[in-house]
């Protein structure tokens, strides 16, 4: 799938679109992605400030999405945990993003060549249109190496 098509219908995925979670970019690389919360009059909590499960919410998929592009079809990728800080009211537009560099890759390429599952915590910070901190979001994301397919017993080889 294209980061475009999946960009595109995250944005049409009712618990996107009626919690006012916007996907604004993911890379063609599946490097980077940008993701905002608008404010609507349906999704503020009692208050009248963004509602702290659609804070989590513009945050839960993004590492994992990420990851399983990035490393491809050789690795299992799964959420595994998170937690969320909320640090002071979000108003307004709120935004965090998302980069999983060549430098991870790597080190997670290196700890599962052998079969062994790999945790790694991420951390993003969702801030409002000043800057400032609204809310922490980490998630960790749980990795493992697929085992070599071997063809069945007694069946021919390919080739």
């Amino acid at each position: 799938m294209k980061p475009a098509t999946l960009r595109h219908g995250m944005n049409l995925w009712p618990p996107f679109l009626f919690s006012g979670i916007h996907v604004a970019s993911i890379s063609p690389d599946w490097r980077h992605a940008r993701v905002e919360l608008r404010m609507r009059p349906w999704n503020r909590n009692y208050v009248k400030t963004h509602f702290g499960g659609s804070l989590f919410a513009m945050a839960d998929p993004f590492w994992m999405l990420l990851l399983m592009h990035r490393l491809g079809r050789d690795y299992y990728v799964w959420d595994q945990s998170g937690a969320i800080d909320f640090v002071k009211p979000g108003r307004g537009t709120v935004a965090t993003t998302f980069t999983v560099g060549d430098a991870l890759l790597e080190e997670i390429r290196a700890a599962t060549a052998d079969g062994a599952k790999y945790l790694h915590w991420f951390e993003n910070e969702v801030l409002d249109a000043d800057g400032e901190v609204v809310a922490r979001v980490r998630k960790q994301v749980y990795v493992r190496r697929k085992p070599e397919r071997r063809p069945a017993q007694g069946a021919a080889p390919a080739g």
